[in-house]
C-alpha cells in the first residue's frame, strides 16, 4: 500500500513535484531522479481518495507526466480497487497516455485478488488491442492462459480479439495454440472466429490447414461468406496457384456470395505476381461493370507490374483512369510510377510525377526517394541527387544504406571518387552505416582506376568499423592487382586472406591463375590449379579458360588438350571462350593454320564462333601480311550477323599499312566511324605509323635522288607534331572531321610519351575550331607539365580549368602540390592545399592521396607531416583508422621517430573513443607555429 500523505503537507509535497516536474521532460525517459517519480505517484494516488477527483485542477495537471510504471504502482498499492479501475479505465482514454501490458496485467490481477471479474473482459481487451509488438503480445497470450487457472474464463469476444491480433502478427503458431485452448474450455466459435483463423494460415499459403477450419463453418451450421472465400483464394495466390484461386472464386459466385472489392484486389494481385497483367486489367474492368468499386490498392497493384514490364504509358494512363472514378493515387501509387519511369530512363517525367505528388501534399517514403534517386544517378545527375538525399533528411525519411550505396555507385561509375569517399565519411559519421556493398564498391572502382594503394587502405578502413571484409573484397583486390601485373602483392593479399580465416574462392583462384599465366609462370599456374582442387574449391569454366589461354600463348598445346579432356571428365563444357583461347594462343606462337583448323571446328558444333573468335585470327593473319585475307573475314562475320569492334577494325587497318595500302587503311577507318564506333589512341596510333612509314619512303626518295645518306634520326625528330597535324588533314579529308574525342585521344596519347608541348599545341588548334578540351585532355596534360616540373605552366592548366568550370580531381592536386614543393614553390603549394581543404571531399582521401602516395611516397617526409598538421590547425576530422595507416606507413619507410608521434596520438584518440577527436586548442597554436617559422 502507498503510505498516505498527511493531508497538512499534501499542497505542499504536490507544489514540489509540480516544480521539479516543470523542469523535467515528462517522457519516460526522463531523467529526473527516481524519487521524484514515486512522490508523483503517490501524490496522484493520494488525490484519487477525492470524489471529484476527476475535475481537480492538480490532478490534470500531474497526470500527464506519469509513465506506465507509475500507473502500475498506483493501480498494485491504492487502498481502493475499485477506485484504482476507474481510474485504469479514464486514464485509457487520454491522448498523452499509452499504457503498456504490465499496466494491465496490474489490473487484472488487482481485481482476481478481490475477486471482482466483471470488469476482467474489459480490461483485457483494453490490454490486447494496444499491443504493438509480438514479444508483448506473446507475453500477455501466457499471462491470460495463468490467470485462467485462477478461475478467470475468456469470453468468446476475449478469444476473438486475441486471434485477431495474433492474425496483425502472423503469430500462426500461438493462434493454434489459442483457438485449441478455446475449444478445450468449451467456448463455441463464432463465424468471425473461423475466419480469423482461416485466414490466418491463408497469408502464410497454409491453405490446406484452412480448409480444415472452412470444414468446420459447415459442422456448425454457418455459412462462408465473402471475408471466408477471400481468404482461401489469397492463399492459393500466396502459393502461385491463380488457377485454385479462381476455382475458389467460381464456387464462391455459384453459392450466391458476392465477391468484394478485397476478392478482386486479391486476385488482381495473384495475377499480377504471376505476369498475368492483362488478364488483371480484365478483372478491374469487369468490377467496374459490376459496380465494384476498386481501392487505392486494387489499382496500385497493376500500375506497379505494368511499370515493371515496361508498359509505363498503359500505367500511367491507367493511373489517369482511377482518378476518374474517384480513387485518388497515395503514396504507393505514385512511387510505382516513379520507379517505372525511372526504369524506363524518363528522367523529366520522373521528376515531374514526384513533383505531382508533393502538390498534392503526399509525402514520399523512403522506396520513393530510392526510386527517384536511382533515377538520377543513371542519368549523372548527381548533385541533383545529394540534394534529394537533404530533402529526405529535412521530411524525417532519413536516407537508408542502400540510397547512398546507389549515389556511390553512380558517382564511382563516372570516376568521381571524391565525392563518393566525402558520402563514406558522411555514413561513418552520422549514419546510416555503410555496409560490405559501399565498401565493395569504392574498392573496385580504386582498383579499376589503378589506385590500389586506396584500395588496400579502405580494407584497413573497413576493418576498424562495423563492417568485415569479405571474399568478394579481397577477391576484387586479388583480381585488381593481378589485372595490372602486381603478382605479388596479389599472392600477398591472397595470404593475408587465409589468415583472416576467409576461405579464397573461385574468383581468387581465378585471379592468381590469370596473373601467373600472364607473365610467362605456366607452373607456378598449374600449381595453383592443383591447390584449388586440392582445397576443395572447384575450378569454373573461367578458371580453365584462363589456364587454356596461358598453355596455348605459351605453345604448350598439348597441355592445353589434357586440360580440355579433364574438363570433360569433370562435366564442364568448353564454351566459346575457351575454343577462342586456344586460337589466340596459336596465333600470338604464328601457328594460324592449326588455329584455322579449330575455327572451322567451332563451326561444325554448337559452339559457334564470337567476335572475339574472329578478330584473333584477322590479328593472325595481319600479322602474317595477309590483310587482304582478314578483310574477307570481317565480310563474313558481318554475313553472320555479328558486328566488328574497335579491336577489329584497328587490327586490319595495322594489316594493311603494314603492306602498304594506307589509303585502304584510311578507308576502313571510315567505314568504322560511319559505323558510329569510336577510334581511340591506338587507332589513331596505327595510322600515325603509317604516315610516318609514307613520310620516310617519300624522304627515301628524296635522299636517293640527291645521292645523300638517309637518316632515320632526321625523320624522327621531324615526326613530332606536322605528322599528326598530317593526320587530322587526311581525317578531314576522307570525311572523317576530327571531333573532341580525336583531339582528346591525341593529346592524352602525347602526354602519356612525355611530351606536353606538342599536346598543347594540339589543345591551341581545337580551341582555334570552337572545340572544347575535356576534363581528361587537360588532366593529362597539367601532369604531364608536373612531370617535367615545369610549375608555371602547370599552375596555367590548373587555372585554365578552374576558369572553365572543369572540376579539378584530387590526383590532380596531388601532382600538381608535389612538384611545387620539389621546385621550392611551398608558399604556393601551401596556398592550393588550403583552397583544396575548403572542398567537400573526405578528409581521409587527402591524407591518403597527397600526404602518404606524395609528399611521403617522394621522401619528403618533413612535408607530409608540416601539411598534417595545417590539416589539423584546420579542424579537419581525420579518423582514428587513417591515423593508424599513416602510422604503418611511417614505419614501413623507416620513419619511427614520427611513427612514434602518430603512435601516442593514436593512443590519446583511442582513449578518447572518438575517431572525431579534435588535438587541443594548445597543440594547434605550438603546430601552426612551428609551421610558420619553417616557411609554410
Amino acid at each position: 500500500m502507498l503510505r498516505p500523505i498527511k493531508k497538512g503537507l499534501a499542497f505542499q509535497q504536490i507544489t514540489r513535484i509540480s516544480v521539479n516536474l516543470h523542469r523535467t521532460s515528462s517522457s519516460s525517459t526522463s531523467s529526473a531522479p527516481t524519487t521524484h517519480k514515486t512522490d508523483l505517484a503517490y501524490a496522484v494516488s493520494d488525490l484519487l481518495h477525492a470524489v471529484e477527483w476527476k475535475e481537480n485542477p492538480e490532478f490534470l495537471r500531474l497526470t500527464p507526466s506519469l509513465i506506465p510504471h507509475q500507473v502500475s504502482k498506483i493501480i498494485e498499492t491504492h487502498e481502493n480497487a475499485k477506485r484504482a479501475l476507474e481510474f485504469f479505465f479514464w486514464i485509457s482514454g487520454r491522448d498523452f497516455y499509452k499504457h503498456d501490458v504490465s499496466c494491465a496485467m496490474a489490473m487484472l490481477n488487482r481485481l482476481i485478488q478481490v475477486q471482482f471479474f466483471m470488469p476482467m473482459e474489459r480490461v483485457a481487451i483494453i490490454m490486447i488491442k494496444g499491443i504493438r509488438k509480438e514479444q508483448e503480445l506473446e507475453r500477455a497470450v501466457g499471462f491470460l492462459s495463468e490467470i485462467g487457472q485462477r478461475g478467470y474464463r475468456l469470453t468468446l469476444h476475449s478469444y476473438n480479439t486475441i486471434l485477431l491480433q495474433l492474425g496483425k502478427f502472423d503469430m500462426i503458431s500461438l493462434a493454434q495454440q489459442v483457438y485449441t485452448r478455446m475449444l478445450t474450455e468449451g467456448v463455441n466459435p463464432s463465424l468471425l472466429t473461423l475466419n480469423t483463423m482461416i485466414n490466418i494460415f491463408c497469408k502464410k499459403g497454409k491453405v490446406q490447414d484452412a480448409l480444415l477450419i472452412f470444414s468446420k463453418i459447415f459442422r456448425c451450421n454457418m455459412n462462408p461468406d465473402a471475408f471466408t472465400y477471400t481468404s482461401l483464394i489469397l492463399g492459393h495466390c500466396r502459393n502461385g496457384d491463380v488457377d485454385s484461386a479462381f476455382e475458389v472464386f467460381n464456387r464462391m459466385i455459384r453459392k450466391g456470395c458476392d465477391p468484394t472489392s478485397a476478392t478482386y484486389s486479391t486476385l488482381i494481385n495473384g495475377l499480377c505476381k504471376k505476369g498475368r497483367v492483362d488478364e488483371a486489367l480484365d478483372l478491374l474492368t469487369e468490377m467496374s461493370e459490376k459496380k465494384i468499386e476498386p481501392t487505392v490498392y486494387t489499382y496500385t497493384v497493376p500500375i506497379t507490374a505494368l511499370c515493371e514490364k515496361g508498359r509505363v504509358e498503359e500505367a500511367i494512363q491507367l493511373a489517369s483512369g482511377m482518378k476518374k472514378r474517384g480513387c485518388h493515387p497515395n503514396v504507393q501509387t505514385y512511387t510505382a510510377l516513379i520507379s517505372g519511369l525511372s526504369g524506363a530512363g524518363l528522367v523529366e517525367l520522373a521528376v515531374g510525377m514526384f513533383h505531382k505528388m508533393l502538390k498534392v501534399s503526399l509525402v514520399p517514403n523512403t522506396i520513393t526517394y530510392n526510386a527517384l534517386i536511382n533515377l538520377l544517378c543513371a542519368d549523372a545527375k548527381f548533385d541533383i541527387a545529394t540534394k534529394v538525399v537533404d530533402m529526405m533528411e529535412q521530411t524525417n525519411y532519413f536516407p537508408n544504406t542502400r540510397t547512398y550505396n546507389e549515389i556511390i555507385r553512380g558517382l564511382c561509375f563516372m570516376e568521381q571518387m571524391e565525392k563518393a569517399m566525402a558520402l563514406l565519411g558522411k555514413m561513418v559519421k552520422g549514419g546510416p552505416l555503410p555496409d560490405i556493398v559501399t565498401y565493395n564498391t569504392l574498392i573496385g572502382a580504386y582498383l579499376r582506376l589503378g589506385n590500389h594503394n586506396n584500395a588496400v587502405r579502405l580494407v584497413e578502413f573497413m576493418k576498424q568499423q562495423p563492417c568485415s571484409p569479405d571474399e568478394w573484397t579481397y577477391s576484387e583486390l586479388i583480381n585488381g592487382f593481378c589485372r595490372c601485373g602486381m603478382l605479388e602483392e596479389g599472392f600477398s593479399l591472397f595470404k593475408g586472406m587465409e589468415g583472416e580465416g576467409i576461405s579464397p574462392n573461385h574468383v581468387s583462384y581465378t585471379a592468381l591463375i590469370d596473373g601467373c599465366c600472364k607473365q610467362g609462370k605456366i607452373d607456378e599456374a598449374l600449381s595453383l590449379f592443383r591447390e584449388m582442387e586440392e582445397n576443395g574449391c572447384k575450378p569454373v569454366i573461367e578458371t580453365y579458360n584462363v589456364l587454356i589461354s596461358g598453355l596455348s600463348k605459351g605453345n604448350q598445346l598439348s597441355e592445353a588438350e589434357k586440360l580440355l579432356i579433364k574438363m570433360a571428365d569433370q562435366g564442364v563444357q568448353p564454351n566459346v571462350i575457351t575454343y577462342t583461347s586456344l586460337i589466340d594462343g596459336l596465333v600470338h606462337n604464328a601457328r594460324i593454320e592449326s588455329a584455322f583448323r579449330i575455327f572451322h571446328g567451332m563451326e561444325n558444333t554448337s559452339c559457334p564462333p564470337n567476335l572475339v573468335t574472329y578478330t584473333s585470327l584477322i590479328y593472325g593473319l595481319c600479322q602474317e601480311g595477309k590483310a587482304e585475307d582478314a578483310e574477307k573475314l570481317v565480310d563474313e562475320m558481318e554475313s553472320k550477323g555479328l558486328v566488328p569492334d574497335l579491336v577489329t577494325f584497328t587490327s586490319l587497318i595495322d594489316g594493311f599499312i603494314m603492306v602498304g595500302r594506307l589509303d585502304h587503311a584510311f578507308l576502313l577507318f571510315k567505314r568504322m566511324v560511319d559505323a558510329c564506333i569510336v577510334p581511340n589512341y591506338r587507332t589513331y596510333g596505327v595510322l600515325l605509323k603509317g604516315l610516318q612509314k609514307e613520310y620516310q619512303l617519300i624522304s627515301e626518295s628524296i635522299v636517293s635522288q640527291h645521292e645523300t645518306v638517309y637518316s632515320s634520326t632526321a625523320v624522327d625528330t621531324h615526326f613530332n607534331l606536322d605528322l599528326v597535324f598530317h593526320l587530322l588533314t587526311r581525317l578531314s579529308e576522307i570525311g572523317c572531321e576530327p571531333t573532341v574525342d580525336t583531339y582528346n585521344y591525341l593529346i592524352t596519347g602525347l602526354c602519356r610519351e612525355g611530351r606536353p608541348m606538342e599536346a598543347n599545341q594540339l589543345i591551341e588548334n581545337m580551341k582555334e575550331k570552337f572545340l572544347s578540351p575535356g576534363l581528361d585532355a587537360y588532366s593529362c596534360l597539367l601532369v604531364a607539365y608536373c612531370k617535367n616540373l615545369e610549375v608555371d605552366h602547370a599552375l596555367r592548366v590548373f587555372n585554365l580549368m578552374v576558369d572553365e568550370g572543369i572540376e579539378v580531381r584530387l590526383r590532380i592536386y596531388k601532382a600538381l602540390l608535389c612538384s611545387l614543393c620539389q621546385v621550392g614553390r611551398i608558399d604556393k603549394a601551401k596556398h592550393l592545399f588550403e583552397g583544396m581543404l575548403q572542398k567537400e571531399w573526405s578528409v581521409d582521401e587527402i591524407v591518403w592521396t597527397v600526404l602518404v602516395d606524395g609528399f611521403l611516397k617522394q621522401g619528403n617526409l618533413d612535408l607530409c607531416m608540416r601539411f598534417l598538421h595545417l590539416m589539423e590547425s584546420r579542424n579537419c576530422r581525420i579518423s582514428l583508422p587513417t591515423y593508424a595507416i599513416m602510422n604503418r606507413e611511417l614505419s614501413e619507410a623507416g620513419f619511427s621517430t614520427e611513427a612514434e608521434e602518430i603512435a601516442d596520438r593514436l593512443s590519446v584518440l583511442r582513449q578518447c573513443n572518438s575517431s572525431e577527436f579534435l588535438p587541443s586548442e594548445h597543440h594547434n597554436l605550438l603546430e601552426v607555429s612551428n609551421f610558420q617559422k619553417d616557411g609554410l
